[in-house]
Protein backbone atom coordinates (compact mmCIF):
# COMPACT_ATOMS: atom_id res chain seq x y z
CA UNK A 1 0.00 0.00 0.00
CA UNK A 2 1.35 3.38 -0.52
CA UNK A 3 2.74 4.47 2.10
CA UNK A 4 0.82 8.00 1.74
CA UNK A 5 -2.72 6.19 1.63
CA UNK A 6 -1.99 4.73 4.42
CA UNK A 7 -3.76 6.62 7.64
CA UNK A 8 -2.99 3.56 10.51
CA UNK A 9 0.30 1.42 10.38
CA UNK A 10 1.00 -1.10 13.18
CA UNK A 11 4.12 -2.76 13.82
CA UNK A 12 4.53 -5.77 16.19
CA UNK A 13 2.06 -4.75 18.17
CA UNK A 14 1.61 -7.63 21.25
CA UNK A 15 -0.76 -7.73 24.58
CA UNK A 16 -0.08 -9.57 27.39
CA UNK A 17 -2.02 -9.91 30.71
CA UNK A 18 -0.37 -11.28 33.78
CA UNK A 19 2.49 -12.34 31.78
CA UNK A 20 0.35 -14.46 29.30
CA UNK A 21 0.47 -12.88 25.42
CA UNK A 22 -2.84 -12.79 23.69
CA UNK A 23 -1.91 -10.69 21.25
CA UNK A 24 1.73 -11.51 19.41
CA UNK A 25 3.15 -9.16 16.58
CA UNK A 26 0.33 -7.96 14.76
CA UNK A 27 1.37 -5.86 11.53
CA UNK A 28 -0.95 -4.41 9.24
CA UNK A 29 -1.97 -0.91 7.07
CA UNK A 30 -5.05 0.86 7.04
CA UNK A 31 -5.70 2.98 4.11
CA UNK A 32 -7.53 5.98 3.95
CA UNK A 33 -11.38 5.48 2.97
CA UNK A 34 -10.77 1.42 2.91
CA UNK A 35 -11.84 -1.38 5.25
CA UNK A 36 -9.68 -3.59 6.82
CA UNK A 37 -11.78 -6.68 8.21
CA UNK A 38 -10.08 -8.72 11.04
CA UNK A 39 -11.75 -11.83 10.83
CA UNK A 40 -11.21 -15.22 13.97
CA UNK A 41 -12.61 -17.19 16.45
CA UNK A 42 -13.65 -15.62 19.78
CA UNK A 43 -10.49 -15.57 21.87
CA UNK A 44 -8.02 -14.90 19.13
CA UNK A 45 -7.03 -10.77 19.74
CA UNK A 46 -9.45 -9.29 17.44
CA UNK A 47 -11.27 -7.17 19.87
CA UNK A 48 -7.84 -6.55 22.13
CA UNK A 49 -5.79 -5.31 19.49
CA UNK A 50 -8.31 -2.89 18.49
CA UNK A 51 -9.19 -1.47 22.44
CA UNK A 52 -5.10 -1.08 22.40
CA UNK A 53 -5.71 0.93 19.39
CA UNK A 54 -7.85 3.58 21.57
CA UNK A 55 -6.03 2.50 25.73
CA UNK A 56 -9.40 0.73 26.75
CA UNK A 57 -7.38 -2.17 28.08
CA UNK A 58 -7.41 -2.33 31.75
CA UNK A 59 -4.10 -1.52 33.42
CA UNK A 60 -2.53 -4.60 34.32
CA UNK A 61 -2.40 -4.89 30.59
CA UNK A 62 0.96 -4.71 28.53
CA UNK A 63 1.06 -2.91 25.45
CA UNK A 64 4.22 -3.12 23.06
CA UNK A 65 4.85 -2.28 19.61
CA UNK A 66 3.72 0.03 17.52
CA UNK A 67 0.34 1.99 16.33
CA UNK A 68 1.04 5.21 14.31
CA UNK A 69 -2.41 7.22 13.07
CA UNK A 70 -1.16 9.73 10.33
CA UNK A 71 2.53 9.23 12.37
CA UNK A 72 1.57 10.14 15.25
CA UNK A 73 2.36 7.30 17.81
CA UNK A 74 -0.59 6.04 19.57
CA UNK A 75 0.56 3.00 22.19
CA UNK A 76 2.64 5.88 23.61
CA UNK A 77 -0.34 7.97 24.82
CA UNK A 78 -1.59 9.13 28.83
CA UNK A 79 -5.42 8.84 29.38
CA UNK A 80 -5.38 12.72 28.54
CA UNK A 81 -3.98 12.05 25.21
CA UNK A 82 -6.29 9.06 24.17
CA UNK A 83 -9.26 11.26 25.21
CA UNK A 84 -8.51 13.34 22.39
CA UNK A 85 -8.38 10.91 19.88
CA UNK A 86 -11.24 8.55 20.97
CA UNK A 87 -14.32 9.48 19.38
CA UNK A 88 -12.40 12.56 17.69
CA UNK A 89 -10.17 10.63 15.10
CA UNK A 90 -11.02 6.91 16.18
CA UNK A 91 -14.83 5.65 17.05
CA UNK A 92 -15.92 2.46 17.99
CA UNK A 93 -19.18 0.52 17.36
CA UNK A 94 -19.31 -2.39 19.62
CA UNK A 95 -21.37 -5.36 19.37
CA UNK A 96 -24.03 -5.00 22.11
CA UNK A 97 -25.57 -1.78 21.71
CA UNK A 98 -28.13 -2.11 24.20
CA UNK A 99 -25.11 -2.91 27.08
CA UNK A 100 -23.08 0.25 25.52
CA UNK A 101 -25.89 2.71 26.02
CA UNK A 102 -27.11 4.12 29.00
CA UNK A 103 -30.60 2.41 29.87
CA UNK A 104 -31.98 5.21 32.04
CA UNK A 105 -30.62 7.92 29.18
CA UNK A 106 -32.68 8.97 25.98
CA UNK A 107 -30.86 8.13 22.99
CA UNK A 108 -30.37 11.74 21.45
CA UNK A 109 -28.91 13.28 24.62
CA UNK A 110 -26.52 10.75 24.73
CA UNK A 111 -25.58 11.08 20.99
CA UNK A 112 -25.20 15.24 22.36
CA UNK A 113 -22.85 14.14 24.82
CA UNK A 114 -20.48 13.15 22.32
CA UNK A 115 -20.21 16.36 20.15
CA UNK A 116 -17.06 17.84 20.93
CA UNK A 117 -16.73 20.99 23.30
CA UNK A 118 -18.63 21.77 26.04
CA UNK A 119 -21.21 24.67 26.29
CA UNK A 120 -22.62 24.55 22.74
CA UNK A 121 -25.98 25.39 21.46
CA UNK A 122 -28.26 22.83 22.21
CA UNK A 123 -30.68 23.33 19.99
CA UNK A 124 -27.91 23.42 17.55
CA UNK A 125 -26.56 20.13 18.45
CA UNK A 126 -30.30 18.67 18.63
CA UNK A 127 -30.98 19.72 14.79
CA UNK A 128 -27.25 17.98 13.79
CA UNK A 129 -27.82 14.71 15.69
CA UNK A 130 -31.42 14.65 13.96
CA UNK A 131 -29.52 15.35 11.04
CA UNK A 132 -27.30 12.40 11.78
CA UNK A 133 -30.26 9.96 12.60
CA UNK A 134 -31.78 10.27 9.16
CA UNK A 135 -28.56 10.10 7.77
CA UNK A 136 -27.98 6.28 9.47
CA UNK A 137 -31.61 5.44 8.54
CA UNK A 138 -33.45 5.86 11.69
CA UNK A 139 -37.38 6.05 11.19
CA UNK A 140 -39.14 8.88 13.28
CA UNK A 141 -35.86 10.56 13.96
CA UNK A 142 -37.72 13.29 16.08
CA UNK A 143 -38.89 10.99 18.09
CA UNK A 144 -35.78 8.36 18.34
CA UNK A 145 -34.00 11.01 20.30
CA UNK A 146 -36.57 11.22 23.04
CA UNK A 147 -36.64 7.34 23.28
CA UNK A 148 -34.86 5.16 25.43
CA UNK A 149 -32.95 2.45 24.73
CA UNK A 150 -35.41 -0.10 25.26
CA UNK A 151 -37.60 1.20 23.57
CA UNK A 152 -35.86 0.96 20.25
CA UNK A 153 -35.39 -2.77 17.73
CA UNK A 154 -31.48 -4.00 18.16
CA UNK A 155 -31.28 -2.64 14.03
CA UNK A 156 -32.40 0.65 15.37
CA UNK A 157 -30.23 0.68 18.82
CA UNK A 158 -27.38 -0.40 16.57
CA UNK A 159 -27.85 2.92 14.51
CA UNK A 160 -27.64 4.99 17.04
CA UNK A 161 -24.51 3.75 18.08
CA UNK A 162 -22.98 4.18 14.32
CA UNK A 163 -24.76 7.74 14.54
CA UNK A 164 -22.99 8.36 17.70
CA UNK A 165 -19.47 7.02 16.36
CA UNK A 166 -19.94 9.57 13.30
CA UNK A 167 -20.85 12.84 15.11
CA UNK A 168 -17.51 14.00 15.11
CA UNK A 169 -16.46 12.76 12.02
CA UNK A 170 -13.53 10.34 13.02
CA UNK A 171 -10.70 9.33 10.94
CA UNK A 172 -11.57 5.99 11.62
CA UNK A 173 -14.60 3.98 12.75
CA UNK A 174 -13.80 0.52 14.82
CA UNK A 175 -16.86 -1.51 14.30
CA UNK A 176 -16.32 -4.67 16.61
CA UNK A 177 -18.92 -7.42 15.63
CA UNK A 178 -21.26 -4.90 14.99
CA UNK A 179 -24.16 -7.41 13.28
CA UNK A 180 -23.25 -10.63 15.14
CA UNK A 181 -26.65 -10.28 16.99
CA UNK A 182 -29.12 -8.96 14.51
CA UNK A 183 -31.11 -10.73 12.17
CA UNK A 184 -29.82 -11.44 8.95
CA UNK A 185 -31.95 -8.84 7.03
CA UNK A 186 -31.15 -6.00 9.43
CA UNK A 187 -27.49 -7.05 9.67
CA UNK A 188 -27.50 -6.68 5.82
CA UNK A 189 -28.99 -3.08 5.98
CA UNK A 190 -26.60 -2.46 8.73
CA UNK A 191 -23.71 -3.39 6.49
CA UNK A 192 -25.22 -1.66 3.61
CA UNK A 193 -25.48 1.74 5.17
CA UNK A 194 -21.09 1.11 6.69
CA UNK A 195 -19.99 1.26 2.91
CA UNK A 196 -22.24 4.12 2.12
CA UNK A 197 -21.41 6.03 5.02
CA UNK A 198 -18.12 5.09 4.14
CA UNK A 199 -18.50 7.01 0.52
CA UNK A 200 -19.68 10.36 1.88
CA UNK A 201 -17.44 10.71 4.46
CA UNK A 202 -14.33 9.07 3.37
CA UNK A 203 -13.49 7.47 6.83
CA UNK A 204 -11.75 3.95 7.09
CA UNK A 205 -13.34 1.26 8.74
CA UNK A 206 -11.76 -1.47 11.11
CA UNK A 207 -14.09 -4.42 10.84
CA UNK A 208 -13.88 -6.91 13.55
CA UNK A 209 -16.00 -10.50 12.99
CA UNK A 210 -16.01 -14.39 13.15
CA UNK A 211 -17.77 -14.94 9.98
CA UNK A 212 -15.73 -14.55 7.00
CA UNK A 213 -18.91 -14.80 5.10
CA UNK A 214 -20.11 -11.29 6.62
CA UNK A 215 -16.40 -9.35 5.73
CA UNK A 216 -16.57 -10.44 2.51
CA UNK A 217 -19.40 -7.67 2.19
CA UNK A 218 -17.94 -5.15 3.29
CA UNK A 219 -13.71 -5.15 3.01
CA UNK A 220 -11.30 -4.47 0.76
CA UNK A 221 -8.25 -6.55 2.95
CA UNK A 222 -8.87 -9.05 5.21
CA UNK A 223 -6.82 -9.98 8.45
CA UNK A 224 -6.79 -13.29 9.48
CA UNK A 225 -6.32 -14.07 13.55
CA UNK A 226 -5.88 -17.61 15.36
CA UNK A 227 -4.81 -17.60 19.21
CA UNK A 228 -3.78 -13.92 18.97
CA UNK A 229 -1.03 -14.30 15.87
CA UNK A 230 -1.71 -12.93 12.34
CA UNK A 231 -2.18 -16.67 9.81
CA UNK A 232 -2.71 -14.80 6.57
CA UNK A 233 -3.59 -10.92 5.57
CA UNK A 234 -3.89 -9.67 2.34
CA UNK A 235 -6.87 -8.23 -0.54
CA UNK A 236 -10.25 -9.60 0.40
CA UNK A 237 -10.70 -11.70 -2.87
CA UNK A 238 -7.64 -13.88 -2.59
CA UNK A 239 -8.42 -14.57 1.01
CA UNK A 240 -12.20 -15.28 0.16
CA UNK A 241 -11.67 -17.16 -2.94
CA UNK A 242 -7.77 -18.67 -3.20
CA UNK A 243 -6.79 -19.54 0.98
CA UNK A 244 -3.74 -20.56 1.56
CA UNK A 245 -3.89 -21.41 5.34
CA UNK A 246 -6.22 -24.34 6.70
CA UNK A 247 -7.32 -22.25 9.09
CA UNK A 248 -8.73 -19.99 6.87
CA UNK A 249 -10.14 -22.80 5.12
CA UNK A 250 -12.13 -23.65 7.98
CA UNK A 251 -13.56 -20.36 8.68
CA UNK A 252 -14.97 -20.73 5.01
CA UNK A 253 -15.97 -23.91 4.67
CA UNK A 254 -17.91 -24.44 8.34
CA UNK A 255 -20.71 -22.28 7.53
CA UNK A 256 -23.78 -24.38 6.19
CA UNK A 257 -23.51 -24.32 2.05
CA UNK A 258 -26.05 -22.99 0.07
CA UNK A 259 -26.02 -24.85 -2.30
CA UNK A 260 -25.62 -28.65 -1.30
CA UNK A 261 -26.36 -30.28 2.19
CA UNK A 262 -23.53 -32.89 3.13
CA UNK A 263 -24.04 -35.26 6.08
CA UNK A 264 -21.84 -33.40 8.81
CA UNK A 265 -20.30 -29.39 8.39
CA UNK A 266 -16.43 -29.36 8.49
CA UNK A 267 -14.77 -27.73 11.21
CA UNK A 268 -11.88 -25.81 11.74
CA UNK A 269 -10.41 -28.47 13.31
CA UNK A 270 -10.93 -30.65 10.59
CA UNK A 271 -8.95 -28.70 8.23
CA UNK A 272 -6.26 -28.25 11.11
CA UNK A 273 -5.90 -31.52 11.92
CA UNK A 274 -6.21 -32.67 7.83
CA UNK A 275 -8.95 -34.87 9.04
CA UNK A 276 -11.77 -34.03 5.87
CA UNK A 277 -13.76 -37.13 5.26
CA UNK A 278 -15.83 -37.87 2.45
CA UNK A 279 -19.25 -36.38 3.04
CA UNK A 280 -22.29 -37.58 2.12
CA UNK A 281 -25.86 -35.54 1.40
CA UNK A 282 -28.82 -36.35 3.73
CA UNK A 283 -31.43 -38.81 2.75
CA UNK A 284 -34.57 -37.78 1.47
CA UNK A 285 -36.47 -35.82 3.93
CA UNK A 286 -39.80 -36.62 2.32
CA UNK A 287 -40.45 -40.09 3.89
CA UNK A 288 -41.04 -38.18 7.55
CA UNK A 289 -44.56 -37.23 6.20
CA UNK A 290 -45.83 -40.85 7.14
CA UNK A 291 -44.34 -40.40 10.65
CA UNK A 292 -46.85 -40.08 13.29
CA UNK A 293 -47.41 -36.34 14.32
CA UNK A 294 -45.84 -35.73 18.16
CA UNK A 295 -47.43 -32.02 18.29
CA UNK A 296 -50.45 -30.90 17.06
CA UNK A 297 -51.24 -27.27 16.95
CA UNK A 298 -54.49 -25.80 15.94
CA UNK A 299 -55.05 -21.66 15.74
CA UNK A 300 -52.65 -21.19 18.11
CA UNK A 301 -53.24 -17.44 19.40
CA UNK A 302 -50.77 -15.96 22.26
CA UNK A 303 -51.79 -12.27 22.99
CA UNK A 304 -50.36 -9.85 25.46
CA UNK A 305 -51.51 -7.01 27.36
CA UNK A 306 -49.92 -3.63 26.06
CA UNK A 307 -51.87 -1.34 28.02
CA UNK A 308 -54.66 -1.54 31.02
CA UNK A 309 -57.02 0.44 33.04
CA UNK A 310 -56.69 2.04 36.46
CA UNK A 311 -59.33 -1.18 37.16
CA UNK A 312 -57.03 -3.60 35.42
CA UNK A 313 -59.54 -4.23 32.26
CA UNK A 314 -57.01 -4.23 28.96
CA UNK A 315 -57.18 -1.23 26.68
CA UNK A 316 -54.58 -1.99 23.98
CA UNK A 317 -53.20 -5.66 23.20
CA UNK A 318 -50.56 -7.42 20.53
CA UNK A 319 -50.90 -10.57 19.37
CA UNK A 320 -47.26 -12.17 19.21
CA UNK A 321 -49.08 -15.68 17.72
CA UNK A 322 -51.76 -15.17 15.15
CA UNK A 323 -53.88 -18.21 14.34
CA UNK A 324 -50.57 -20.97 14.25
CA UNK A 325 -51.76 -24.33 13.00
CA UNK A 326 -48.78 -27.05 12.42
CA UNK A 327 -48.30 -30.60 13.37
CA UNK A 328 -44.42 -31.97 13.93
CA UNK A 329 -43.64 -35.25 13.65
CA UNK A 330 -41.89 -37.54 15.13
CA UNK A 331 -38.13 -37.78 14.75
CA UNK A 332 -38.24 -34.59 12.32
CA UNK A 333 -36.72 -30.99 12.45
CA UNK A 334 -39.05 -28.37 12.06
CA UNK A 335 -37.61 -25.01 11.14
CA UNK A 336 -38.66 -21.73 12.19
CA UNK A 337 -37.52 -18.78 11.10
CA UNK A 338 -37.91 -15.37 10.75
CA UNK A 339 -36.92 -12.03 12.06
CA UNK A 340 -36.35 -10.74 15.90
CA UNK A 341 -40.10 -9.92 17.11
CA UNK A 342 -42.35 -11.99 15.09
CA UNK A 343 -43.06 -14.35 17.49
CA UNK A 344 -40.52 -17.43 17.36
CA UNK A 345 -39.96 -18.00 20.61
CA UNK A 346 -42.94 -17.03 21.89
CA UNK A 347 -44.43 -19.78 19.78
CA UNK A 348 -41.76 -22.23 20.75
CA UNK A 349 -42.41 -21.52 24.90
CA UNK A 350 -46.42 -21.54 24.46
CA UNK A 351 -45.69 -25.06 22.69
CA UNK A 352 -44.11 -26.19 26.57
CA UNK A 353 -46.95 -24.22 28.26
CA UNK A 354 -44.21 -21.84 29.52
CA UNK A 355 -46.24 -19.17 28.98
CA UNK A 356 -50.12 -19.58 28.32
CA UNK A 357 -52.05 -19.27 24.90
CA UNK A 358 -55.29 -17.40 24.88
CA UNK A 359 -56.98 -19.44 22.03
CA UNK A 360 -56.92 -22.74 19.99
CA UNK A 361 -54.83 -25.57 21.09
CA UNK A 362 -52.02 -27.43 21.16
CA UNK A 363 -51.92 -31.56 21.37
CA UNK A 364 -48.98 -33.94 22.37
CA UNK A 365 -49.49 -37.11 21.21
CA UNK A 366 -53.33 -36.57 20.76
CA UNK A 367 -53.24 -35.38 24.39
CA UNK A 368 -54.65 -31.87 24.72
CA UNK A 369 -52.08 -29.99 26.77
CA UNK A 370 -54.42 -26.66 27.72
CA UNK A 371 -56.57 -29.26 30.01
CA UNK A 372 -53.95 -30.54 31.77
CA UNK A 373 -53.56 -29.22 35.14
CA UNK A 374 -50.70 -28.60 37.17
CA UNK A 375 -50.16 -31.72 38.33
CA UNK A 376 -50.32 -33.85 34.72
CA UNK A 377 -48.44 -30.61 33.17
CA UNK A 378 -45.16 -31.40 35.43
CA UNK A 379 -45.37 -34.97 34.94
CA UNK A 380 -44.96 -34.71 31.09
CA UNK A 381 -42.62 -31.81 31.55
CA UNK A 382 -39.49 -34.54 30.99
CA UNK A 383 -40.96 -35.04 27.25
CA UNK A 384 -40.83 -31.46 26.65
CA UNK A 385 -37.82 -29.60 26.87
CA UNK A 386 -36.00 -26.27 25.56
CA UNK A 387 -32.69 -25.12 25.14
CA UNK A 388 -32.22 -21.14 25.11
CA UNK A 389 -30.45 -18.79 23.38
CA UNK A 390 -28.11 -17.74 25.72
CA UNK A 391 -26.52 -20.41 27.43
CA UNK A 392 -25.06 -17.88 30.17
CA UNK A 393 -27.83 -16.65 31.63
CA UNK A 394 -29.40 -20.27 31.43
CA UNK A 395 -26.88 -21.14 33.80
CA UNK A 396 -26.63 -20.63 37.39
CA UNK A 397 -23.40 -19.41 37.75
CA UNK A 398 -23.20 -20.26 41.78
CA UNK A 399 -23.72 -24.22 40.39
CA UNK A 400 -20.64 -26.32 39.14
CA UNK A 401 -21.78 -27.61 35.11
CA UNK A 402 -22.19 -31.32 36.79
CA UNK A 403 -24.77 -30.28 39.08
CA UNK A 404 -26.44 -27.94 36.47
CA UNK A 405 -26.98 -31.43 34.42
CA UNK A 406 -27.84 -33.20 37.09
CA UNK A 407 -30.55 -30.68 38.40
CA UNK A 408 -33.43 -32.01 36.35
CA UNK A 409 -33.41 -35.32 37.67
CA UNK A 410 -33.66 -33.92 41.28
CA UNK A 411 -36.21 -32.28 40.12
CA UNK A 412 -38.53 -34.54 38.52
CA UNK A 413 -37.54 -36.89 41.37
CA UNK A 414 -35.78 -39.45 38.75
CA UNK A 415 -34.93 -43.29 40.27
CA UNK A 416 -31.76 -43.09 38.60
CA UNK A 417 -29.25 -45.25 40.54
CA UNK A 418 -26.32 -43.64 40.06
CA UNK A 419 -27.00 -40.43 38.49
CA UNK A 420 -23.43 -39.30 38.69
CA UNK A 421 -22.27 -41.51 36.05
CA UNK A 422 -25.39 -40.89 33.73
CA UNK A 423 -24.27 -37.28 34.21
CA UNK A 424 -20.45 -38.27 32.82
CA UNK A 425 -22.02 -40.02 30.34
CA UNK A 426 -24.05 -37.65 28.60
CA UNK A 427 -20.82 -35.05 29.47
CA UNK A 428 -18.83 -37.31 26.94
CA UNK A 429 -21.50 -37.34 24.37
CA UNK A 430 -21.87 -33.73 23.84
CA UNK A 431 -18.06 -33.28 23.91
CA UNK A 432 -17.37 -32.54 27.63
CA UNK A 433 -14.16 -33.69 29.26
CA UNK A 434 -15.86 -35.57 32.35
CA UNK A 435 -13.21 -34.11 34.83
CA UNK A 436 -14.94 -30.52 34.17
CA UNK A 437 -17.71 -31.80 36.03
CA UNK A 438 -16.90 -29.36 38.84
CA UNK A 439 -15.95 -26.36 37.12
CA UNK A 440 -18.32 -23.33 36.90
CA UNK A 441 -19.85 -21.92 34.00
CA UNK A 442 -17.31 -18.81 33.51
CA UNK A 443 -14.55 -21.34 33.23
CA UNK A 444 -16.26 -22.64 29.77
CA UNK A 445 -16.35 -20.94 26.68
CA UNK A 446 -19.52 -20.48 24.75
CA UNK A 447 -19.96 -23.98 22.79
CA UNK A 448 -18.67 -25.05 25.56
CA UNK A 449 -21.48 -23.50 27.53
CA UNK A 450 -24.02 -24.60 25.12
CA UNK A 451 -23.09 -27.78 25.16
CA UNK A 452 -23.92 -27.66 28.55
CA UNK A 453 -27.08 -26.25 28.32
CA UNK A 454 -27.64 -29.43 25.59
CA UNK A 455 -27.27 -31.70 28.24
CA UNK A 456 -29.17 -30.46 30.60
CA UNK A 457 -31.98 -30.56 28.18
CA UNK A 458 -31.44 -34.11 27.24
CA UNK A 459 -30.37 -35.70 30.36
CA UNK A 460 -33.97 -36.47 31.28
CA UNK A 461 -34.44 -38.23 27.82
CA UNK A 462 -37.29 -35.97 25.99
CA UNK A 463 -38.77 -36.60 22.42
CA UNK A 464 -39.20 -32.88 21.75
CA UNK A 465 -36.79 -30.73 21.88
CA UNK A 466 -37.22 -26.55 21.20
CA UNK A 467 -33.96 -25.23 20.29
CA UNK A 468 -34.11 -21.29 20.97
CA UNK A 469 -31.94 -20.07 18.51
CA UNK A 470 -29.25 -22.19 20.43
CA UNK A 471 -26.34 -21.57 17.45
CA UNK A 472 -27.12 -18.00 17.10
CA UNK A 473 -24.61 -16.30 19.57
CA UNK A 474 -21.55 -18.66 18.58
CA UNK A 475 -18.71 -18.73 16.08
CA UNK A 476 -19.31 -19.91 12.96
CA UNK A 477 -17.08 -22.50 13.61
CA UNK A 478 -18.75 -23.65 17.18
CA UNK A 479 -21.84 -23.38 15.57
CA UNK A 480 -20.69 -26.10 13.30
CA UNK A 481 -19.79 -29.02 15.96
CA UNK A 482 -22.99 -27.62 17.98
CA UNK A 483 -25.17 -28.48 14.25
CA UNK A 484 -23.55 -31.79 13.93
CA UNK A 485 -23.62 -32.38 17.94
CA UNK A 486 -27.69 -31.72 17.59
CA UNK A 487 -27.52 -34.19 14.45
CA UNK A 488 -25.94 -36.77 15.77
CA UNK A 489 -28.39 -36.60 19.20
CA UNK A 490 -31.28 -37.23 16.80
CA UNK A 491 -30.10 -40.28 15.05
CA UNK A 492 -28.67 -41.78 17.98
CA UNK A 493 -32.08 -40.95 19.97
CA UNK A 494 -34.60 -39.97 17.83
CA UNK A 495 -35.02 -36.81 18.84
CA UNK A 496 -37.58 -33.95 17.76
CA UNK A 497 -36.53 -30.65 17.08
CA UNK A 498 -38.74 -27.50 17.04
CA UNK A 499 -35.46 -25.28 15.15
CA UNK A 500 -35.92 -21.50 16.30
CA UNK A 501 -33.34 -19.37 13.84
CA UNK A 502 -33.72 -16.41 12.27
CA UNK A 503 -30.50 -17.63 9.78
CA UNK A 504 -32.34 -19.48 6.86
CA UNK A 505 -28.86 -21.14 5.80
CA UNK A 506 -28.94 -22.75 9.28
CA UNK A 507 -32.31 -23.80 8.73
CA UNK A 508 -32.05 -24.84 5.44
CA UNK A 509 -29.19 -27.41 6.46
CA UNK A 510 -30.67 -28.68 9.80
CA UNK A 511 -34.22 -28.81 8.81
CA UNK A 512 -36.72 -31.49 6.92
CA UNK A 513 -39.37 -28.86 7.37
CA UNK A 514 -39.60 -25.31 7.15
CA UNK A 515 -41.97 -22.68 8.67
CA UNK A 516 -41.74 -18.98 7.72
CA UNK A 517 -43.29 -16.26 10.22
CA UNK A 518 -43.77 -12.77 10.14
CA UNK A 519 -45.78 -10.81 12.57
CA UNK A 520 -46.43 -13.45 14.23
CA UNK A 521 -48.16 -15.69 11.44
CA UNK A 522 -47.14 -18.84 9.29
CA UNK A 523 -46.70 -17.53 5.83
CA UNK A 524 -45.34 -20.33 3.98
CA UNK A 525 -43.72 -23.93 5.01
CA UNK A 526 -42.68 -26.84 3.02
CA UNK A 527 -39.70 -28.62 2.87
CA UNK A 528 -36.66 -27.31 3.42
CA UNK A 529 -35.53 -27.66 -0.45
CA UNK A 530 -38.46 -26.31 -1.26
CA UNK A 531 -39.12 -23.10 0.57
CA UNK A 532 -35.19 -22.39 -0.13
CA UNK A 533 -35.31 -23.17 -3.66
CA UNK A 534 -38.65 -21.80 -4.54
CA UNK A 535 -40.13 -19.24 -1.81
CA UNK A 536 -43.25 -18.25 -2.07
CA UNK A 537 -43.49 -14.44 -0.83
CA UNK A 538 -41.47 -11.54 -1.12
CA UNK A 539 -40.37 -12.00 3.05
CA UNK A 540 -38.70 -15.30 2.61
CA UNK A 541 -36.91 -13.83 -0.47
CA UNK A 542 -35.74 -11.10 1.29
CA UNK A 543 -34.50 -13.51 3.90
CA UNK A 544 -32.68 -15.59 1.33
CA UNK A 545 -30.98 -12.42 0.03
CA UNK A 546 -30.09 -10.95 3.58
CA UNK A 547 -27.61 -14.39 3.89
CA UNK A 548 -23.66 -13.33 3.05
CA UNK A 549 -22.57 -15.20 0.08
CA UNK A 550 -19.23 -16.39 -0.59
CA UNK A 551 -18.19 -18.32 -4.12
CA UNK A 552 -16.49 -21.43 -2.42
CA UNK A 553 -13.11 -22.62 -4.06
CA UNK A 554 -11.67 -24.72 -1.52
Amino acid sequence: MNKDNTILEVKDLSVAFGGRTVVEDVSYALGRGRTLGIVGESGSGKSVSSLALMGLLPKQASVTGSARLDGEELLTLDEEGFRHIRGNRISMVFQEPMTSLNPVQKCGPQVVEMIKGEGGNRKVEKKKVIELFKEVLLPRPEKIFDSYPHELSGGQKQRVMIAMALINQPDIIIADEPTTALDVTVQKTILELLKQLQEKHGVSIIFISHDLGVIGQVADDIMVMYRGKVVEQGPADKILHHPSEPYTKGLLACRPPLDSRPRRLPTVEDYLNNNLNDHTSFNDFKTLNTNTPLIEVKNLTVTYTLKRSIFGRSLQTLKGVDGASFDIREGETLGLVGESGCGKTTLGRALLRLIEHSDGSISYRGKPLNQLGIREMRALRPKLQIIFQDPYSSLNPRITIGEAILEPLKVHRNNQKNPKDLVLTLMQQVGLQPDWYSRYPHELSGGQRQRVCIARALILQPELVVCDESVSALDVSVQAQVINLLNDLKERYHYTYLFITHDLAVAHYISDRIMVMQKGRIVESGTADEVFSNPQTDYTRSLLDAIPRINRTI
